[in-house]
C-alpha cells in the first residue's frame, strides 16, 4: 500500500495513525500487504477494505463538481449540437456523460448568447424542451471545431484522473498461489516457475523476462494480465492547461458492462469514465519514444494518450526489448524516474509540462541478454529478472501431447520418438516449447493440401521437420 493510499485512509478516518502503525509491525514480521494485517487485527473488515478500494467515480452533481469551466462545458455542447439537429437536453447528457442539471446551464448560457434556441416542448419543463441551433451558433461551432476537433464525452480534470488511478493502483492487487495456479494450468510450467513468478505478479512491481527465442516468454506476459483481479474505470478524455487528452482506447481497453445485481447505481456514476477490464497493453519491435509521449493531431487539434498512460492500473508488455527501433539506453533515460518513483512527465507544445501516475506492472521481455542491453542501474530498478529456459524432455513431450489433443491429431508414441531420436538428438538441436505447435501446425498444413485427415506418422513428422528446421 502506497503512503497516499495510507494518508487517503487516514483522511477519511478508515483507521487511526495508531492502527496503521500495529498493522505495518505486523506487516514486517508475518509478510502480506498492509490492508491485510488491518484485517488480521480486526481494524476493518474485509468488506471495508473491498469498499475502499473498489470506489466508482461519482457523478458530478454541479459544475463545479466537474472541475470544469461553464463556458467550456458550453462550447463542448456546442459542437455535440452541431451534428445533432434539434435536440433535448437528455439527448446532450447521453452525448457528453453529464447530468441533465449541469447541461441546463450550460444550455441557457448558449440561449442567453442566441447560439440555440427552442423549437417547441410537449410539457412546460425544460426536460422536454426541442432545442436546435441558430445560424449565429452553427457559425460559432464552426470556429470551435477549427479551434479543436474534439466532440466526444465530457473530459475529466488531471486531479480527478490522478485520485483514481490512486484508487485503483496494481500495487493494491491480491493475487495468490491458487490463482497463478490456475491461470497457469493451460500451460506447461514447471512448480518452480510459477512459484517465481507469483510473488512478482502480487508485487506489482517491473519484472525482466530473458531467455532463448521460442520458449513462451510472451505466452507467460499474456496470461500474467489475466490474471489482473477486478475491473478499473477510466476517462474518455482528460482536461489539462486548456487542451484535451484521450485516454480510452478501443485497442487497448476491454471494456466491461454493468451487470444486474452488482449494486452498482448506474445514475450514481460519472459516465465520462468507462468501466474496463485492467487493461493489456503490449508493444514490440514497433516501439519508439515518440509513442511514449503525448500525441498531437495536427488536424483534429487534440492530444492522444502515450500507450503507458493507457496502460494504467494495467499491465504494460515491452516485447522482444532491444530490437525496437530506439536504443536500450533511450528508454532507460526515459523511464529511470518512472521506475524509481511511479510517475511519469508529459509535455505538450504549448511548453506545458505536467505530472500523471505511472500505475502499471511493466514486464520486459527479451531473447537477449539482460546485461547486454541495459547497464545496472536500470536492472536495479528492474525488481524481478525470471530467466525461461528451454523445456526439459518430459516438459516437451507433455507439451507435444497437449498440441496433439488441441487440433484433435492422435498422438503417437513412437512417432514421437522417432522426432527425438532422428531430429533432436541426431541434429543437436534443442527443444523448444514453439516447436509443438509449429510442428503440428505443418502436418495440418499438408494434410488440408491433400485432402486426407492429418496424422501423426513418420513421413508427416520428416516433411514437417524438413520445411521446419534450417540446415545447420
Amino acid at each position: 500500500m502506497s503512503k497516499q493510499t495510507s494518508q487517503r485512509m487516514l483522511n477519511e478516518q478508515v483507521v487511526t495513525k495508531l492502527q496503521l502503525r500495529e498493522a505495518a509491525r505486523r506487516q514486517r514480521l508475518h509478510g502480506g500487504r498492509l490492508g491485510q494485517n488491518l484485517v488480521a487485527l480486526g481494524y476493518i473488515t474485509e468488506d471495508q477494505l473491498g469498499t475502499f478500494f473498489k470506489r466508482t467515480p461519482p457523478a458530478p452533481e454541479t459544475v463545479k463538481e466537474t472541475g470544469l469551466d461553464l463556458q467550456f462545458i458550453a462550447d463542448l455542447a456546442m459542437k455535440h449540437i452541431m451534428s445533432m439537429g434539434e435536440f433535448r437536453l437528455s439527448d446532450l447528457s447521453r452525448s457528453m456523460g453529464l447530468s441533465t442539471a449541469i447541461l441546463d446551464e450550460a444550455v441557457a448560457l448558449l440561449r442567453r448568447e442566441k447560439m440555440v434556441e427552442v423549437r417547441g416542448a410537449s410539457q412546460f419543463t425544460r426536460s422536454s424542451f426541442n432545442f436546435i441551433a441558430t445560424e449565429t451558433g452553427k457559425k460559432y461551432g464552426g470556429e470551435l471545431m477549427d479551434i479543436c476537433r474534439y466532440a466526444g464525452p465530457a473530459p475529466v480534470v488531471l486531479e480527478d484522473y490522478r485520485e483514481m488511478v490512486e484508487h485503483q493502483s496494481i500495487k493494491n492487487i491480491t493475487v495468490n498461489d491458487d490463482v497463478v495456479h490456475a491461470a497457469f494450468s493451460q500451460i506447461v510450467i514447471s512448480e518452480d516457475m510459477l512459484n517465481r513468478l507469483g510473488p512478482a505478479i502480487s508485487s506489482g512491481a517491473p519484472m525482466f523476462i530473458y531467455g532463448p527465442a521460442g520458449n513462451g516468454k510472451t505466452t507467460i506476459a499474456e496470461t500474467i494480465g489475466q490474471i489482473l483481479p477486478e475491473t478499473v474505470y477510466v476517462p474518455h478524455a482528460l482536461y489539462v492547461g486548456g487542451q484535451i487528452i484521450t485516454v480510452f482506447d478501443p485497442v487497448n481497453h476491454i471494456t466491461v458492462e454493468n451487470i444486474p445485481g452488482e449494486g452498482l447505481d448506474v445514475d450514481a456514476i460519472d459516465q465520462r469514465w468507462v468501466r474496463i477490464q485492467r487493461p493489456i497493453v503490449m508493444t514490440g519491435g514497433e516501439l519508439t519514444l515518440r509513442m511514449l509521449d503525448l500525441d498531437f493531431n495536427t488536424i483534429a487539434k487534440f492530444y492522444e494518450a502515450p500507450l503507458q498512460m493507457k496502460a494504467n492500473n494495467g499491465l504494460f508488455v515491452i516485447d522482444d526489448f532491444g530490437r525496437q527501433q530506439m536504443d536500450p539506453q533511450s528508454l532507460l533515460n526515459r523511464w529511470i524516474i518512472n521506475l524509481d518513483r511511479q510517475i511519469d512527465f508529459m509535455s505538450m507544445h504549448t511548453g506545458m509540462k505536467f505530472e500523471i501516475p505511472f500505475d502499471q506492472l511493466v514486464i520486459f521481455a527479451t531473447n537477449l541478454e539482460p546485461k547486454s542491453l541495459v547497464d545496472e542501474a536500470f536492472l536495479r530498478r528492474i525488481r524481478y529478472k525470471v530467466k525461461i529456459e528451454h523445456p526439459n524432455e518430459a516438459e516437451f513431450q507433455e507439451i507435444f501431447k497437449r498440441v496433439c489433443q488441441m487440433n484433435e491429431v492422435p498422438f503417437q508414441p513412437e512417432v514421437y520418438e522417432h522426432l527425438v531420436q532422428h531430429w533432436y538428438r541426431r541434429h543437436n538441436l534443442a527443444f523448444n516449447a514453439c516447436h509443438p505447435r509449429d510442428l503440428v501446425d505443418h502436418i495440418i498444413d499438408m494434410a488440408r493440401f491433400f485432402e486426407v485427415t492429418p496424422e501423426m506418422t513418420r513421413e508427416a513428422i520428416d516433411h514437417a521437420c524438413e520445411n521446419y528446421f534450417v540446415e545447420q
